[in-house]
């Protein structure tokens, strides 16, 4: 008997009993990146649904090709849109992982870039800056953050076009060896595709990343918090919310980032606060953050500013 006429058997026995899909995805350990997701990220309910859907999508087409079905392989290259700290880079990781998992990609690395990386200061400067980092990032997923930066046609001496030119060559020539995610705020990304049509038509993946709600920022906060063996009293727990609330009103709020950072400047004041006041302090107050520590912020000085104002 053939090669052939053995691959059709197998195929045809599959076929008879069946493939159990989730068996397939468990033995990928595609599943734990997924639940993975899950634990590492509050909310984002939309998000990882699309997550979920590209890994089926991938499966299938793993499983079909495994029994000689004809398929194109699928797009890959992709777009994430959302404002600063809604968990972009995070998913960009996650996504490497399965990619590599599923066999899509040959390395999964992540290789997270932004204009400075790609566009020289002066002619032949761009090329080989561009080259040399899709060389770092070949066998996985390069991620250009705040993409729209690379073109600029308000300066005719600009050379960000060069590296969109061999970007868009090299993710038709050698898409199957690399995975493309570009990222930025969504109007500034729709701006940067239409302006630049070659992107988008290679691009099968457009995802949104909503920005947080107060109570996901609040869970975000105590998650931080508790990896670092540290935890709120209750009154530390109502003046962050109302840190959240008056936080998220003020320039430059960029979701759990901002939450993070506030963090850091909590435990500083906290420290602080027991180094002032001699005598002995407890395990408890070495992890407990107060309403002290939380409302010395200049956030609530220059939310009274605005009211008054």
């Amino acid at each position: 008997m053939t090669s052939a006429e053995t691959g059709s058997l197998e195929t045809s026995a599959a076929d008879v009993a069946g493939i159990d899909l989730r068996r397939e995805l468990a033995d990928t350990h595609v599943a734990e990146v997924l639940d993975g997701l899950d634990k590492e990220l509050v909310g984002l309910a939309p998000v990882k649904t699309r997550i979920r859907q590209i890994a089926a999508l991938l499966l299938v087409d793993r499983v079909r090709k495994r029994m000689g079905l004809a398929s194109a392989t699928p797009t890959l290259h992709m777009s994430f849109t959302g404002n600063p700290g809604t968990g972009k880079t995070t998913v960009a990781l996650r996504m490497a992982e399965i990619l590599h998992k599923l066999g899509y990609v040959r390395r999964g690395h992540l290789v997270s870039v932004t204009r400075d990386d790609l566009v020289g200061q002066y002619i032949g400067h761009t090329a080989p800056k561009t080259r040399e980092v899709i060389k770092k990032a070949m066998g996985g997923v390069l991620f250009i953050d705040e993409a729209y930066y690379l073109y600029r046609p308000e300066n005719e001496r600009d050379y960000g076009q060069e590296a969109i030119e061999i970007l868009l060559q090299v993710m038709e020539n050698q898409r199957d060896d690399l995975v493309v995610i570009f990222a930025g705020y969504a109007e500034r990304m729709d701006r940067f595709f239409r302006s630049n049509p070659g992107f988008r038509s290679r691009i099968a993946h457009h995802i949104d990343f909503p920005d947080y709600s107060d109570e996901e920022l609040m869970a975000i906060a105590e998650k931080m918090l508790a990896a670092q063996s540290y935890r709120f009293d209750a009154s530390g727990a109502k003046a962050f919310r109302d840190y959240i609330a008056a936080r998220r009103k003020q320039p430059h709020f960029a979701n759990a980032r901002s939450i993070r950072n506030a963090l850091d400047r909590m435990r500083l004041r906290q420290a602080n606060r027991h180094f002032e006041h001699p005598g002995l302090v407890s395990l408890d107050d070495l992890m407990t953050i107060d309403a002290a520590d939380v409302r010395a912020s200049r956030v609530f000085e220059m939310d009274r500013e605005e009211d008054r104002a």
